[in-house]
């Protein structure tokens, strides 16, 4: 009998948890705008997000200081980290919620920010001066064509209205897309040497001041406490803001980081299938055709190209 032996040692419970931690991260992110249409009819999106990133700093400031993480240093980096978080969450976070509070479907949203690799790859060319391949070019096209059968597919014509929303929520996400592209590059540009968890701290508190202005400048301010409001709220703060995070930089720390980003073309279809669950929102068959193509579009422009072998 042959001494062959089948090795079985990558399948035991430490490596099964390491090659599933980016599919949870990617399904934890993809519950944020579940999260908002589920909280939204108890508070305002500002004063709904106010809340959220205050009782988000309670908690990751002590873990901060218990796990002895240290802060950025120099005044000029926290003010870089500081526009950063304006962008990435004040302005993203804000134009999402604002729009599903508007009426667009979650699904939806979900998928027009997750048109920001392609956004992002338009924008590296004249702010970074990275040059797109043609693959790359290809992307951007496939995935401004499959956006537009998307939104052709919810169009009513007579109208000139979106179905269930106006341009106003359309406007509303489509600022959030452009916050977070702009702020993921000029993160990359700005505060690559960042510490990750006190980093967002300080992201968390500039888009706090800043959504809160928001809260008392265009909003009423009140809250209806229900059951529903603070289980998601302890779901957006516990969950997302802490919990998603503290995994990526588990992930980072593994090596894991890039298999995250290629994981993230999945968050709009994921979206879609929870909110098609939780709340019947529906695509018709040329919306979602136009989703086919527009992740395929992300995915073209965010993957590297494999190394060919030596």
């Amino acid at each position: 009998m042959s001494n062959k032996i089948i090795n079985v040692k990558n399948i035991n419970g430490t490596d099964f948890g390491l090659a599933a931690m980016p599919v949870i991260f990617v399904l934890l992110w993809s519950t944020g705008f579940i999260g908002a249409k589920f909280g939204l009819p108890y508070a305002e999106p500002f004063t709904f997000l106010f809340i959220r990133f205050v009782l988000t700093l309670m908690l990751l400031i002590p873990i901060i200081w218990m796990m002895r993480i240290t802060w950025p240093s120099g005044t000029a980096l926290w003010l870089h980290i500081g526009v950063s978080g304006l962008l990435v969450h004040g302005a993203y976070l804000g134009g999402v919620f604002y729009g599903i509070n508007l009426g667009m479907p979650a699904g939806l949203a979900a998928l027009l920010v997750g048109l920001q690799p392609l956004l992002t790859a338009a924008f590296a060319g004249p702010l970074l001066g990275e040059r797109l391949t043609k693959r790359q070019w290809l992307g951007l096209l496939l995935g401004l064509v499959g956006i537009s059968l998307v939104l052709g597919s919810k169009l009513e014509f007579g109208t000139s209205l979106f179905a269930g929303f106006g341009m106003g929520a359309l406007l509303c996400v489509m600022a959030a897309l452009v916050g977070i592209s702009l702020g993921t590059l000029y993160q990359k540009r700005y505060c690559t040497s960042m510490p990750l968890l006190s980093g967002a701290v300080i992201q968390y508190i500039a888009a706090g001041v800043l959504l809160g202005i928001g809260a008392l400048l265009f909003e009423t301010r009140q809250v209806e406490w229900s059951m529903t409001f603070v289980l998601t709220l302890s779901w957006l703060v516990l969950i997302l803001s802490i919990a998603a995070i503290l995994l990526l930089m588990a992930l980072i720390k593994k090596g894991e980081a890039s298999r995250v980003a290629s994981l993230f073309y999945l968050v709009p279809p994921v979206t879609a299938l929870q909110a098609w669950w939780l709340f019947d929102e529906r695509l018709p068959a040329l919306g979602l055709a136009g989703m086919v193509i527009a992740i395929t579009g992300v995915v073209m422009v965010v993957r590297q190209p494999r190394q060919a072998a030596a």
